[in-house]
């Protein structure tokens, strides 16, 4: 998904669920913000780099593809953008690398969505943010992994766009090409997606590289066959999951304001969003390349406030400028205490299953703390809510 879902959308979402026009500003600036909180940026101000939520194309470029570097990036994308559906799923044939990589494919209410959203709970705004992103991901990224692999993330020359025409849809064949500094061209349908490689862990199998941005445009529906998927056909309605994502979005922030008892998979709040389905479902069919102006347009009206566009600066100087022993209670330190405990319990639950893929991971509530220094601060923090 783009800034139009993450941000604008998010914010609609968070004002129909019943938070204020301010509470709503923190949680969507938190859910856009995963897609901007890399290495390079938490370097800049101080931070600890073990935070990262995202990477950017440069480092990308420059990231090993070892044991160690593979396992970086998995935890990096496994954790904020493809959320793994079934740790233990069953898979017949196949060596246990292979297995271990398809256990990671992203799907939609997962037990871990249910632990990702239950991490969040009282945990303010930020983490909140940073879990309707992750959210919403599932719906966007579904049948792609977050970690580099061409036989699990590859796709091929069957690929159609379908076109709403009359009470059906009309086919036309995508053309994917390499072209980094190249647009996507709705009208003819070529679209731009990695390089294909011949290496299994190369970081153009990463995610949906190989499908372009076709996943992160709300209008998109297609048609494909997964590299994963015994050639079983694989159909996307993307208008359809991103309303999906948008209602489950509402039911979630109902939960984590304390409305909703639990939060349980496969419940969406259709009913918040009646009043508003037909124009939440013209900005979803809309074709265009960012539905950041409809979206944002339409959370004005909700709630009579103006949005203000993202800045992803917004925030740095205040954490720079805070002592050390006040870090972490800036806007930046609690989503970066948000992003480390998300990324930890990813991590230790894909340990758990038997994979490596992410690393080692030690529960420090059964074995005492092991690992990255910075995730101390998680235990110090854990700490704290226990004598409170």
């Amino acid at each position: 998904m783009q800034i139009d879902f993450h941000y604008y959308a998010t914010y609609c979402a968070a004002y129909i669920a019943g938070y204020s026009h301010e509470e709503s500003l923190d949680l969507c600036y938190s859910a856009q913000f995963v897609d901007c909180c890399t290495k390079t940026l938490l370097s800049g101000i101080g931070a600890p780099e073990s935070a990262a939520t995202t990477q950017l194309q440069l480092e990308m470029m420059e990231a090993r593809t070892d044991l160690i570097g593979l396992q970086d990036i998995t935890r990096i994308w496994a954790s904020f953008h493809f959320l793994p559906y079934d740790l233990h799923a069953e898979v017949k044939k196949g060596s246990k690398v292979y297995k271990d990589k398809y256990r990671l494919i992203c799907n939609t209410n997962s037990d871990l969505l249910v632990e990702t959203v239950g991490l969040a709970k009282d945990r303010g705004l930020q983490a909140a943010g940073l879990a309707m992103h992750i959210l919403a991901d599932t719906w966007a990224h579904r049948y792609f992994a977050g970690t580099p692999s061409m036989v699990i993330n590859n796709t091929n020359d069957y690929f159609y766009e379908l076109i709403p025409e009359g009470d059906g849809y009309r086919e036309e064949k995508v053309q994917f090409r390499h072209n980094p500094a190249g647009a996507d061209q709705f009208g003819k349908y070529s679209y731009i997606n990695t390089l294909y490689q011949l290496t299994e862990n190369s970081v153009m199998c990463l995610g949906h590289g190989r499908a372009g941005h076709l996943p992160d445009y709300s209008f998109m529906r297609y048609r494909y066959l997964p590299a994963w998927g015994n050639y079983e056909e694989i159909i996307k309605d993307n208008p359809s999951d991103y309303y999906h994502a948008f209602t489950q979005m509402i039911y979630a922030l109902k939960f984590l304001r304390g409305e909703e008892a639990a939060f349980e998979k496969e419940h969406y709040d259709l009913e918040a969003a009646a009043p508003y389905e037909e124009r939440i479902t013209e900005i979803l069919e809309k074709r265009q390349p960012d539905a950041a102006a409809d979206w944002k347009a339409f959370g004005e009206s909700l709630s009579g406030c103006e949005i203000p566009e993202f800045d992803i600066e917004k925030y740095q100087e205040e954490y720079r400028q805070a002592p050390k022993e006040e870090k972490d209670n800036t806007f930046l330190g609690q989503f970066i205490m948000a992003a480390m405990r998300q990324k930890s319990m990813v991590t230790n639950r894909i340990y758990k299953s038997g994979s490596l893929l992410a690393g080692y991971s030690i529960d420090y509530n059964e074995n005492g703390f092991g690992g990255i220094k910075d995730f101390m601060m998680l235990l110090r923090d854990e700490r704290r809510e226990v004598r409170s």
